[in-house]
Protein backbone atom coordinates (compact mmCIF):
# COMPACT_ATOMS: atom_id res chain seq x y z
CA UNK A 1 0.00 0.00 0.00
CA UNK A 2 1.41 3.06 -1.09
CA UNK A 3 1.80 5.63 1.66
CA UNK A 4 0.50 8.43 -0.83
CA UNK A 5 -2.69 7.13 -1.65
CA UNK A 6 -4.18 7.71 1.81
CA UNK A 7 -3.03 10.20 4.72
CA UNK A 8 -2.27 7.94 7.56
CA UNK A 9 -2.80 9.19 11.16
CA UNK A 10 0.14 9.14 13.89
CA UNK A 11 -0.27 9.01 17.27
CA UNK A 12 1.69 8.33 20.34
CA UNK A 13 2.74 5.75 23.40
CA UNK A 14 3.40 7.13 26.35
CA UNK A 15 5.00 5.08 28.99
CA UNK A 16 5.92 7.97 31.17
CA UNK A 17 9.09 6.98 31.17
CA UNK A 18 11.45 8.55 34.22
CA UNK A 19 14.48 10.09 34.19
CA UNK A 20 17.10 9.87 36.94
CA UNK A 21 17.04 12.93 38.65
CA UNK A 22 13.80 13.40 38.15
CA UNK A 23 10.42 12.27 39.84
CA UNK A 24 7.07 10.49 38.77
CA UNK A 25 5.88 14.13 39.43
CA UNK A 26 8.09 16.11 37.05
CA UNK A 27 7.64 13.03 34.62
CA UNK A 28 3.63 13.55 34.76
CA UNK A 29 4.06 17.41 33.90
CA UNK A 30 6.43 16.30 30.86
CA UNK A 31 3.66 13.72 29.44
CA UNK A 32 1.25 16.71 29.80
CA UNK A 33 3.29 19.35 28.02
CA UNK A 34 4.26 16.57 25.28
CA UNK A 35 0.45 15.92 24.92
CA UNK A 36 -0.19 19.64 24.39
CA UNK A 37 2.43 19.65 22.24
CA UNK A 38 1.02 16.64 19.59
CA UNK A 39 -2.06 18.38 19.99
CA UNK A 40 -0.38 21.41 17.91
CA UNK A 41 1.30 18.47 15.53
CA UNK A 42 -1.54 16.93 14.48
CA UNK A 43 -1.31 14.05 16.39
CA UNK A 44 -4.12 11.76 16.43
CA UNK A 45 -4.09 9.93 19.84
CA UNK A 46 -1.83 10.00 23.23
CA UNK A 47 -2.24 6.72 24.42
CA UNK A 48 -0.60 5.71 28.10
CA UNK A 49 0.42 2.40 29.14
CA UNK A 50 0.24 0.79 31.99
CA UNK A 51 3.36 -1.14 33.66
CA UNK A 52 4.12 -2.14 37.73
CA UNK A 53 7.05 -2.33 39.66
CA UNK A 54 9.45 -0.71 36.80
CA UNK A 55 11.27 2.92 38.68
CA UNK A 56 11.53 3.83 34.88
CA UNK A 57 8.37 4.02 34.02
CA UNK A 58 5.51 5.85 36.06
CA UNK A 59 2.40 4.86 33.92
CA UNK A 60 1.23 2.77 36.59
CA UNK A 61 -1.96 4.24 37.78
CA UNK A 62 -3.36 4.23 33.47
CA UNK A 63 -6.95 5.95 34.00
CA UNK A 64 -5.75 8.77 36.42
CA UNK A 65 -3.18 9.73 34.29
CA UNK A 66 -5.22 9.35 30.69
CA UNK A 67 -7.87 12.36 32.82
CA UNK A 68 -4.87 14.00 33.45
CA UNK A 69 -3.61 14.50 30.35
CA UNK A 70 -6.98 14.96 28.70
CA UNK A 71 -8.15 17.87 31.57
CA UNK A 72 -4.83 19.37 30.37
CA UNK A 73 -5.66 19.03 26.37
CA UNK A 74 -8.57 20.28 24.13
CA UNK A 75 -9.47 17.92 21.25
CA UNK A 76 -6.78 15.00 20.98
CA UNK A 77 -7.76 11.69 21.74
CA UNK A 78 -6.55 10.12 24.87
CA UNK A 79 -6.76 6.41 25.94
CA UNK A 80 -5.34 3.25 27.15
CA UNK A 81 -2.31 1.63 25.44
CA UNK A 82 -3.57 -0.44 27.59
CA UNK A 83 -5.40 -1.47 30.53
CA UNK A 84 -3.93 -5.18 31.08
CA UNK A 85 -7.59 -6.63 31.79
CA UNK A 86 -6.34 -9.77 34.02
CA UNK A 87 -5.01 -7.08 36.14
CA UNK A 88 -8.78 -5.84 37.19
CA UNK A 89 -12.15 -6.25 36.96
CA UNK A 90 -14.51 -5.29 34.22
CA UNK A 91 -16.95 -3.92 35.84
CA UNK A 92 -14.12 -0.95 37.71
CA UNK A 93 -12.48 -0.96 33.88
CA UNK A 94 -16.11 -0.02 32.83
CA UNK A 95 -17.11 2.36 35.51
CA UNK A 96 -14.02 4.31 35.50
CA UNK A 97 -13.55 4.76 31.48
CA UNK A 98 -17.57 5.64 31.57
CA UNK A 99 -16.97 8.14 33.43
CA UNK A 100 -13.56 9.25 31.40
CA UNK A 101 -16.07 9.38 28.39
CA UNK A 102 -18.63 11.25 30.17
CA UNK A 103 -16.46 13.81 31.06
CA UNK A 104 -14.39 13.99 27.89
CA UNK A 105 -17.08 13.02 25.34
CA UNK A 106 -15.61 11.56 21.96
CA UNK A 107 -12.06 11.78 22.73
CA UNK A 108 -11.31 8.57 25.08
CA UNK A 109 -10.23 5.22 23.71
CA UNK A 110 -10.32 1.70 25.70
CA UNK A 111 -7.22 -0.92 24.75
CA UNK A 112 -7.34 -3.66 26.28
CA UNK A 113 -4.18 -6.50 26.59
CA UNK A 114 -3.99 -9.38 28.07
CA UNK A 115 0.26 -9.35 29.56
CA UNK A 116 0.39 -8.49 33.21
CA UNK A 117 2.70 -5.26 32.24
CA UNK A 118 5.40 -6.19 35.09
CA UNK A 119 7.26 -9.64 36.24
CA UNK A 120 5.08 -12.82 37.38
CA UNK A 121 5.47 -11.79 41.36
CA UNK A 122 4.06 -8.98 41.23
CA UNK A 123 1.49 -9.78 39.02
CA UNK A 124 0.32 -11.93 41.42
CA UNK A 125 0.86 -8.92 43.98
CA UNK A 126 -2.37 -7.48 41.70
CA UNK A 127 -4.72 -10.31 41.55
CA UNK A 128 -3.88 -13.22 42.90
CA UNK A 129 -6.09 -15.31 40.67
CA UNK A 130 -4.44 -13.77 37.23
CA UNK A 131 -3.88 -16.63 35.32
CA UNK A 132 -7.51 -17.54 35.65
CA UNK A 133 -8.43 -14.08 34.42
CA UNK A 134 -5.69 -14.36 31.34
CA UNK A 135 -7.64 -17.76 30.12
CA UNK A 136 -11.15 -15.33 30.33
CA UNK A 137 -10.02 -12.54 28.82
CA UNK A 138 -12.40 -12.95 25.51
CA UNK A 139 -15.15 -13.13 28.15
CA UNK A 140 -13.59 -10.49 30.15
CA UNK A 141 -13.69 -8.02 27.02
CA UNK A 142 -17.63 -8.88 26.34
CA UNK A 143 -18.41 -8.11 29.80
CA UNK A 144 -17.23 -4.83 29.06
CA UNK A 145 -18.68 -4.20 25.68
CA UNK A 146 -22.17 -4.99 27.87
CA UNK A 147 -21.35 -2.84 30.28
CA UNK A 148 -21.12 -0.07 28.04
CA UNK A 149 -24.06 -1.32 26.27
CA UNK A 150 -27.47 0.69 26.70
CA UNK A 151 -29.10 -2.71 26.60
CA UNK A 152 -27.36 -3.55 29.97
CA UNK A 153 -29.30 -1.06 31.73
CA UNK A 154 -32.05 -4.44 32.87
CA UNK A 155 -29.06 -6.22 34.22
CA UNK A 156 -28.82 -7.12 37.42
CA UNK A 157 -25.24 -6.03 37.66
CA UNK A 158 -24.53 -2.93 36.10
CA UNK A 159 -22.04 0.25 34.96
CA UNK A 160 -24.80 2.52 35.17
CA UNK A 161 -22.32 5.51 34.16
CA UNK A 162 -21.21 3.70 31.10
CA UNK A 163 -24.20 2.66 29.72
CA UNK A 164 -24.73 4.18 26.29
CA UNK A 165 -21.05 6.33 26.20
CA UNK A 166 -19.12 6.23 23.56
CA UNK A 167 -15.79 4.89 24.37
CA UNK A 168 -13.95 2.75 21.55
CA UNK A 169 -12.14 -0.36 22.30
CA UNK A 170 -9.07 -1.64 20.93
CA UNK A 171 -7.53 -5.03 21.27
CA UNK A 172 -3.67 -5.09 21.65
CA UNK A 173 -1.30 -7.66 21.03
CA UNK A 174 2.20 -8.86 20.79
CA UNK A 175 1.67 -12.45 19.59
CA UNK A 176 -1.07 -13.75 18.01
CA UNK A 177 -3.49 -14.84 20.01
CA UNK A 178 -5.29 -11.45 20.36
CA UNK A 179 -4.93 -11.12 17.00
CA UNK A 180 -8.15 -14.01 16.34
CA UNK A 181 -10.21 -11.82 19.13
CA UNK A 182 -10.16 -8.85 17.50
CA UNK A 183 -10.79 -10.34 14.03
CA UNK A 184 -13.82 -12.35 15.67
CA UNK A 185 -15.16 -9.80 17.79
CA UNK A 186 -14.88 -6.56 14.66
CA UNK A 187 -12.60 -4.60 16.59
CA UNK A 188 -9.60 -2.29 15.91
CA UNK A 189 -6.06 -3.83 16.19
CA UNK A 190 -2.72 -2.68 17.77
CA UNK A 191 0.39 -4.54 17.58
CA UNK A 192 3.25 -3.83 19.78
CA UNK A 193 5.46 -3.75 17.16
CA UNK A 194 8.11 -1.22 19.14
CA UNK A 195 9.22 -4.33 21.33
CA UNK A 196 7.97 -7.43 20.10
CA UNK A 197 8.09 -7.30 16.13
CA UNK A 198 8.48 -11.08 15.73
CA UNK A 199 4.95 -11.76 14.79
CA UNK A 200 3.65 -8.46 13.31
CA UNK A 201 2.67 -9.63 9.96
CA UNK A 202 1.68 -12.96 11.28
CA UNK A 203 -1.00 -11.43 13.52
CA UNK A 204 -1.83 -8.87 10.91
CA UNK A 205 -2.36 -11.49 8.66
CA UNK A 206 -4.45 -13.58 10.73
CA UNK A 207 -6.37 -10.14 11.66
CA UNK A 208 -7.35 -9.40 7.95
CA UNK A 209 -7.80 -13.01 6.68
CA UNK A 210 -10.67 -13.73 9.63
CA UNK A 211 -12.04 -10.12 10.28
CA UNK A 212 -16.07 -10.63 10.89
CA UNK A 213 -17.66 -6.67 10.00
CA UNK A 214 -19.63 -5.49 13.30
CA UNK A 215 -21.60 -2.67 14.92
CA UNK A 216 -18.08 -1.12 15.66
CA UNK A 217 -16.22 -1.29 12.71
CA UNK A 218 -17.23 -2.53 9.20
CA UNK A 219 -13.99 -3.24 7.94
CA UNK A 220 -10.67 -3.62 9.47
CA UNK A 221 -8.48 -1.00 11.52
CA UNK A 222 -4.60 -1.91 12.59
CA UNK A 223 -2.41 0.21 14.24
CA UNK A 224 1.65 -1.00 14.65
CA UNK A 225 3.86 0.80 17.26
CA UNK A 226 7.54 1.39 16.64
CA UNK A 227 10.09 3.72 18.30
CA UNK A 228 11.50 6.75 16.51
CA UNK A 229 14.42 8.86 17.74
CA UNK A 230 14.30 11.52 15.39
CA UNK A 231 17.23 14.57 15.42
CA UNK A 232 18.80 16.96 13.30
CA UNK A 233 21.17 14.80 12.24
CA UNK A 234 22.18 11.15 12.09
CA UNK A 235 25.17 11.38 14.78
CA UNK A 236 22.82 13.52 17.00
CA UNK A 237 20.05 10.59 17.21
CA UNK A 238 22.72 8.57 17.50
CA UNK A 239 23.79 9.88 20.48
CA UNK A 240 20.21 10.31 22.19
CA UNK A 241 19.91 6.86 21.80
CA UNK A 242 22.45 5.78 23.80
CA UNK A 243 20.09 6.20 26.68
CA UNK A 244 17.35 3.68 24.71
CA UNK A 245 20.51 1.12 24.19
CA UNK A 246 20.82 1.43 28.51
CA UNK A 247 17.64 1.25 29.15
CA UNK A 248 16.96 -2.19 26.87
CA UNK A 249 20.28 -3.76 28.16
CA UNK A 250 18.67 -3.44 31.56
CA UNK A 251 15.22 -5.14 30.69
CA UNK A 252 17.44 -8.30 29.15
CA UNK A 253 19.77 -8.31 31.86
CA UNK A 254 17.00 -7.92 34.71
CA UNK A 255 18.75 -4.71 36.06
CA UNK A 256 16.29 -1.93 35.16
CA UNK A 257 17.27 1.23 36.36
CA UNK A 258 16.15 5.16 35.38
CA UNK A 259 16.63 6.26 31.59
CA UNK A 260 20.18 7.91 31.98
CA UNK A 261 21.61 10.77 30.41
CA UNK A 262 22.76 9.99 26.22
CA UNK A 263 26.86 9.45 25.83
CA UNK A 264 28.72 9.85 23.06
CA UNK A 265 28.93 6.43 21.06
CA UNK A 266 31.29 3.76 22.10
CA UNK A 267 32.37 1.03 20.26
CA UNK A 268 30.78 -1.41 23.41
CA UNK A 269 27.23 0.53 22.87
CA UNK A 270 27.93 0.12 19.03
CA UNK A 271 28.33 -3.63 19.93
CA UNK A 272 26.06 -3.91 22.11
CA UNK A 273 23.40 -2.53 19.60
CA UNK A 274 24.12 -5.19 17.13
CA UNK A 275 23.62 -8.27 19.72
CA UNK A 276 21.14 -10.57 18.25
CA UNK A 277 18.80 -9.55 21.24
CA UNK A 278 18.50 -6.21 21.21
CA UNK A 279 18.48 -6.70 17.21
CA UNK A 280 15.02 -8.09 17.73
CA UNK A 281 13.42 -5.93 19.96
CA UNK A 282 14.77 -2.53 18.15
CA UNK A 283 14.22 -4.51 14.72
CA UNK A 284 11.44 -1.39 14.57
CA UNK A 285 13.35 1.81 15.69
CA UNK A 286 13.89 4.67 13.36
CA UNK A 287 16.59 6.48 14.51
CA UNK A 288 17.87 9.42 13.12
CA UNK A 289 18.19 12.69 10.90
CA UNK A 290 14.69 13.22 9.47
CA UNK A 291 15.51 11.64 6.05
CA UNK A 292 16.85 8.82 7.53
CA UNK A 293 13.35 8.14 9.63
CA UNK A 294 11.41 9.21 6.82
CA UNK A 295 12.87 6.59 4.63
CA UNK A 296 12.25 4.27 7.46
CA UNK A 297 9.03 5.20 8.36
CA UNK A 298 7.76 4.90 4.40
CA UNK A 299 9.10 1.39 3.84
CA UNK A 300 7.43 0.21 7.38
CA UNK A 301 4.02 1.73 5.82
CA UNK A 302 4.34 0.00 2.00
CA UNK A 303 5.58 -2.83 3.58
CA UNK A 304 2.17 -3.54 6.21
CA UNK A 305 -0.34 -1.54 4.91
CA UNK A 306 -1.63 -0.27 8.82
CA UNK A 307 -4.00 2.05 8.85
CA UNK A 308 -2.01 4.21 12.08
CA UNK A 309 1.10 4.21 12.70
CA UNK A 310 1.99 4.70 17.05
CA UNK A 311 5.15 6.04 18.36
CA UNK A 312 7.16 5.28 21.58
CA UNK A 313 10.67 7.22 22.43
CA UNK A 314 12.87 6.64 25.32
CA UNK A 315 14.91 10.57 25.31
CA UNK A 316 16.43 11.44 28.41
CA UNK A 317 15.86 15.14 27.46
CA UNK A 318 12.82 16.46 27.30
CA UNK A 319 13.20 19.08 25.12
CA UNK A 320 15.08 16.61 22.81
CA UNK A 321 11.90 14.34 22.38
CA UNK A 322 9.59 17.09 21.97
CA UNK A 323 11.70 17.99 19.07
CA UNK A 324 11.88 14.03 17.63
CA UNK A 325 8.15 14.60 17.60
CA UNK A 326 7.87 17.38 16.43
CA UNK A 327 10.32 16.32 13.38
CA UNK A 328 8.18 12.98 13.14
CA UNK A 329 4.96 14.85 12.89
CA UNK A 330 6.75 16.58 9.83
CA UNK A 331 7.99 13.46 7.75
CA UNK A 332 3.92 12.20 8.64
CA UNK A 333 2.25 15.13 6.80
CA UNK A 334 4.96 14.94 3.90
CA UNK A 335 4.33 11.28 3.28
CA UNK A 336 0.05 12.44 3.69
Amino acid sequence: MSTQQKKIPYSILELASVAAGSTPGDTFKNSLDLAQQAEALGYTRFWLAEHHNMVSIASSATSVLIGYIAGGTKKIRVGSGGIMLPNHSPLIVAEQFGTLGSLYPGRIDLGLGRAPGTDQVTAHAIRSDRMQAVYQFPEEVRQIQQYFSPNNRHAQVRATVAEGVEVPIYILGSSTDSAYLAAERGLPYAFASHFAPTYLFEALNIYYNNFQPSSFLQKPYTIACVNVIAADTDKAAEKIATTLIRMILGVITGQVDYMQEPVEMTPELRELSQNPAFQRMLQYAFIGSKDTVKQKTEAFLQETGVDELMVASHVFHHEDRVNSYRIFSEIMRELA
